[in-house]
């Protein structure tokens, strides 16, 4: 935020100026400056929007691209999605980092508005009803897509690597996010594979994923793949309860920051540690997603499988303003159980497929690599 102080002249500069009325009363440097703007500029501003204008700019000081700031509806928003249920058309965003600053689709969700129309992950977000989305936050482009089920909204997207942009009209719809879904796949010849698709940790996400793996090993499959491609993250308590479903007890993440102490969140006792897993991931797999990969594949629970993923290994934290508002500010950066910061690197994965591969190579090679540790230890791996 800038701020700039000048000196009226009066007649010097030709100009007409009025006496500065007093003080609007007592508060802060900003408050002073808001009143005055709101009394005395030419042009009308409104005084909550020349608070959050302060608030975003004071983020944007930090340097930090993750921080946030949520207006009222807006954190509603948010909690409605990560409650797993929400209205809008089923994506994920998230902005990358200069020079760039696209809005990238990061996971569609299935059977979705967006998925019926055949936005996929990767996909670059232009504009929303005729409007740039350039230079905006991700949460007002989030803001501009939801609305009530059965309004219609036209988004403009462009695939990677292509210089034109497609119109897509879209009507909203109440979205469940079906965050967790499983299957078993066809045995045409040796065991059979279970899989877990895992699309964002919301609430409840770590019960669903040990309800899925029961259902599955109750079928006596193989192996489990897991698949965590385009998850963008959530919550962490949550990451920490899917890990658990397949480690007994011992340490999944660490965490801490300038004013946090370092903490360590330990899984509970009792998971799953016979059954073979391969965890799927690729450049979308982010945040809590990356947690679950980077404890399984520290703890040897796991072989990783796919391409490198996103990076990102901060915290977030949100904290309530008194006007209902909220800031997210970063407060923490994760380790995994080895000390590892991902944050920048990502995780390599243990068996590398291409990034621009056909996602049924990627299952299929996970599946191949489940199949051959069943193979070589005759009743799993521990």
């Amino acid at each position: 935020m800038a701020f700039a102080a000048g000196a009226a002249v009066g007649a010097a500069s030709g100009g007409n100026y009025t006496s500065p009325s007093p003080s609007a009363g007592p508060g802060s440097v900003l408050d002073e400056a808001a009143a005055r703007i709101a009394e005395d500029s030419n042009v009308a501003v409104d005084r909550q929007a020349l608070r959050q204008a302060a608030i975003e700019a004071m983020l944007l000081r930090t340097g930090d691209h993750w921080v946030s700031y949520y207006t009222p509806a807006e954190r509603n928003e948010l909690t409605s999605l990560l409650d797993g249920r929400y209205g809008g058309l089923g994506l994920w965003l998230r902005r990358q980092p200069e020079p760039s600053a696209d809005v990238v689709v990061v996971s569609v969700v299935p059977a979705s508005p967006a998925a019926a129309a055949g936005v996929r992950v990767g996909d670059r977000l232009v504009a929303v009803d005729g409007t740039s989305v350039r230079g905006d936050g991700v949460p007002d482009v989030v803001a501009r897509l939801r609305g009530p089920a059965g309004t219609g909204v036209t988004i403009s997207v462009r695939e990677p690597g292509e210089a034109a942009a497609r119109d897509v009209r879209l009507r909203r719809a109440e979205v469940g996010t079906a965050d967790v879904t499983s299957e078993l796949r066809p045995a045409r010849s040796g065991p059979r594979i279970g899989r877990i698709r895992v699309a964002a940790f919301t609430h409840g996400v770590g019960g669903r994923v040990r309800a899925a793996a029961g259902q599955l090993r109750a079928q006596h499959v193989a192996g489990i793949v897991l698949d965590l491609r385009g998850d963008p993250g959530g919550l962490l308590d949550e990451a920490v309860d899917v890990a658990g479903a397949f480690l007994d007890g011992g340490p999944v993440v660490s965490y801490g920051g300038r004013a946090r102490a370092m903490r360590e969140l330990d899984a509970t006792a009792g998971g799953d540690v016979t059954t073979p897993i391969a965890v799927l991931v690729d450049g979308g797999t982010a945040s809590a997603a990356e947690v679950v990969a980077g404890a399984l594949q520290d703890r040897r629970r796991a072989v990783i499988v796919g391409s490198r993923t996103f990076g990102k290994g901060s915290v977030q934290e949100p904290w309530p303003l008194s006007d209902g508002s909220t800031i997210e500010l970063t407060v923490a950066r994760f380790q995994t159980p080895s000390g590892r910061s991902l944050d920048g690197t990502g995780i390599a994965p243990d068996v590398e497929v291409a990034a621009n591969a056909d996602g049924s190579v990627g299952l299929g090679r996970a599946v191949q690599v489940l199949v051959g540790v069943s193979a070589q230890s005759g009743t799993g791996r521990g």
